[in-house]
């Protein structure tokens, strides 16, 4: 598979290209057909498919490029060992089966990170502070680029702090927007466990931004 371009190390999952599409496009179930007859190019093919997508999910968690890339190798290294458990006559479409894989290997990495603390991103710092002060101040005011990037590396600061469950959750409904039988179907959870999960992560999160307001 192909190595993602060299980036900055604060790396932006949505500088990659997307992969042309055409309504002539072989499906995804055809494809992993293909590799199962023991083509390996078709994975490739799967891989500059739905490496961005991969990419972008991972980016919901990690700042740093070295673990998206990580997190999008080891993704579908999963994926090619588990194809066999892949059917194109299930519910679930390649896409979001291969989603489901990348959620689980972001939750796995987000685990050993909180049993190795020093390995957590940054603490907040004061600027960040002063500025998540001012946007409460203001309303969420300042929409401009600045702000937007102080805002979503801020966030993940602040998340980092909740545990993996917590901010899985949080970032499925509030970044992902998936609904609450969506996020059931990908990890496996209850539809109310999913709400109560969701209930607890906010509360959590509250408690969090008040030890900087």
């Amino acid at each position: 598979m192909d190595e993602m371009a060299d980036t900055p190390d604060n790396f932006d999952p949505t500088i990659l290209p997307s992969p042309p599409s055409s309504s002539s496009e072989v499906p995804d179930v055809e494809i992993v057909a293909r590799v199962r007859a023991g083509d390996e190019a078709a994975f490739e093919e799967l891989f500059n498919r739905h490496r961005r997508r991969v990419a972008l999910i991972a980016g919901r968690f990690f700042r740093q490029r070295e673990q998206i890339e990580d997190i999008v190798q080891e993704t579908f290294t999963k994926a090619y060992f588990a194809l066999d458990s892949f059917s194109g006559e299930q519910a679930m479409s390649f896409a979001a089966w291969l989603s489901r894989i990348a959620f689980n290997t972001c939750y796995d990495e987000l685990r050993r990170i909180k049993r190795h603390p020093e390995s957590t991103m940054s603490n907040v710092s004061e600027d960040e502070s002063a500025w998540l002060q001012e946007q409460v101040r203001d309303d969420g005011a300042g929409a401009d680029v600045e702000s937007a990037i102080v805002a979503r590396d801020l966030a993940g600061k602040l998340l980092s702090r909740l545990s993996p469950e917590d901010r899985m959750v949080l970032v499925m409904l509030d970044a992902e927007g998936m609904s609450v039988s969506e996020i059931a179907q990908q990890t496996d959870w209850s539809p109310s466990k999913v709400k109560v999960r969701a209930h607890r992560a906010r509360a959590s999160l509250r408690r969090v931004l008040e030890k900087f307001l």
